[in-house]
């Protein structure tokens, strides 16, 4: 490829990034792309190559704009898919151009004509520059915020504001505890406890909290008439679950097909409910703190005295599972797809089920309850250096990004807009969360955890 090649391709590269920019909240990228190539395409063959990514620009910008004003649909009769406008229904046509005169189709006279009076005018001023390029930011978050950082909108929403946010999954109690945060930017778990041992453990004085999800049971409608007959599941403006209840089944061995008229799901399996691993995942950790709280009488745990004293009981809430997932992508995602067979009930976040809500992805029958008492999982965004603090900042604060938050089931601050998606999308949440528990502290929490951890041998 020759110099001037190379030089206008670098051309047309940039002005298609700079459409995508200025057409972001529009047009979606892959169609500024296209509506870009066809443009340029039009010149093939075209003798003088002077003006020719200027010339393109214009003409897509000009139908990119015209889509905007006239509310036509993006995605339909691009310039690629009308080829008789660039077809020559008769001989070569002159037009004159600064210094030179050429032959171009007769196709593409009336276009350039207009077009190169725009340039003519032009000729004295300078290209508009390149936009900046786009600060990559990385950063470890737990698997519940995935969905959310990959969606195109948020995409979007950071690169207006000159960041790309590149993320890595990990539990969130893995995040606090093993994960090399050197790599990163920004750490995100999902509790206030893991950010504020990221703190301690980094030296950091900031943090950021922008948005937040209580803890959920995702079910079935079958299990949930179950156990309202067995005094479990108080059924209310949205069922509640009571965790006082559900030890009594667990410390007296209590099993599925022993419960009364129960003809849905008679299994020899204990009544527990499915969650992550606790020696890794944030999500246990809080179903943890919640039952350690009703085992030590209605108290937070506090103290060597009443951990030893909990510790027995909720540890058979996770032993007795069996296989649990590091995150809680697994657990769901299994109860999305395989149904209440090996999971009637699974832990999961608020945020999750309103997500597949709106994602399409909840089946008839499927149902969100509420523990009672419950906690709020406060997602706390440790920044490692200044650009995790942009980030952290933009997500805080930033009404756009604030909106997409809500759009994806987090508690931000448009509570019009979560309760707006949650109404959208049929799903019945808690409007008032007043039965939530305080977390124990880190260290107690881990004294908890370290001693569920030695039982798994």
């Amino acid at each position: 490829m020759s110099v001037e090649a190379l030089r206008e391709q670098q051309a047309i590269r940039r002005t298609t990034e700079h459409l995508v920019q200025v057409f972001a909240g529009t047009h979606s990228a892959e169609h500024v792309e296209r509506v870009m190539q066809a443009a340029y395409r039009r010149f093939d063959g075209f003798p003088v190559r002077d003006f020719v990514p200027v010339l393109a620009e214009r003409l897509a910008r000009s139908e990119l704009a015209v889509r905007v004003e006239t509310n036509v649909p993006a995605e339909v009769d691009t310039p690629e898919e009308r080829p008789e406008d660039v077809r020559p229904e008769t001989g070569p046509v002159a037009v004159k151009m600064p210094g030179r005169k050429v032959l171009i189709p007769i196709g593409l006279a009336v276009v350039v004509a207009v077009v190169v009076t725009v340039v003519v005018v032009n000729l004295g001023q300078e290209e508009p520059p390149a936009p900046p390029p786009l600060a990559t930011v990385r950063g470890v978050i737990g698997s519940e915020k995935k969905a959310f950082f990959e969606d195109p909108q948020v995409v979007r929403a950071l690169a207006d504001k000159g960041v790309k946010v590149e993320i890595e999954t990990a539990g969130s109690r893995q995040i606090a505890t093993s994960t090399d945060l050197g790599r990163y930017d920004f750490a995100f778990p999902s509790s206030a406890p893991a950010g504020e041992y990221i703190q301690r453990l980094r030296k950091v004085g900031t943090k950021y909290t922008p948005f937040s999800s209580p803890m959920a049971i995702a079910t079935f409608q079958p299990i949930a008439d179950l156990l309202t007959k067995a005094g479990v599941v108080k059924q209310d403006a949205v069922p509640a679950f009571k965790i006082g209840r559900h030890l009594e089944l667990v410390t007296t061995d209590t099993k599925w097909d022993q419960l009364a008229d129960n003809s849905v799901y008679r299994v020899d399996k204990d009544i527990l409910i499915s969650t992550t691993d606790p020696r890794t995942s944030n999500s246990a950790a809080m179903y943890l703190a919640i039952n350690s709280y009703v085992a030590n009488g209605g108290k937070v745990v506090h103290g060597a005295t009443a951990e030893k004293s909990v510790l027995p009981l909720v540890t058979r809430l996770f032993t007795s599972q069996g296989y649990t997932d590091n995150t809680s992508e697994g657990p769901f995602n299994e109860y999305l797809t395989v149904g209440m067979g090996p999971s009637p009930m699974v832990w999961i976040y608020e945020s999750q089920f309103i997500d597949a809500a709106r994602q399409g992805r909840l089946k008839p029958g499927m149902v969100l309850m509420y523990p009672s008492p419950t906690v709020l999982s406060k997602h706390t965004l440790v920044p490692l250096n200044a650009d995790g603090d942009r980030v952290g900042r933009l997500l805080s604060t930033d009404p756009r990004l604030q909106r997409l938050a809500a759009e994806h089931g987090f508690r931000s601050g448009d509570t019009g807009g979560f309760a707006k998606v949650a109404a959208d999308n049929k799903v019945r949440v808690a409007t008032d969360l007043i039965d939530v528990v305080d977390i124990p502290s880190y260290d107690t929490l881990e004294n908890l955890l370290d001693g569920v951890a030695k039982s798994y041998g």
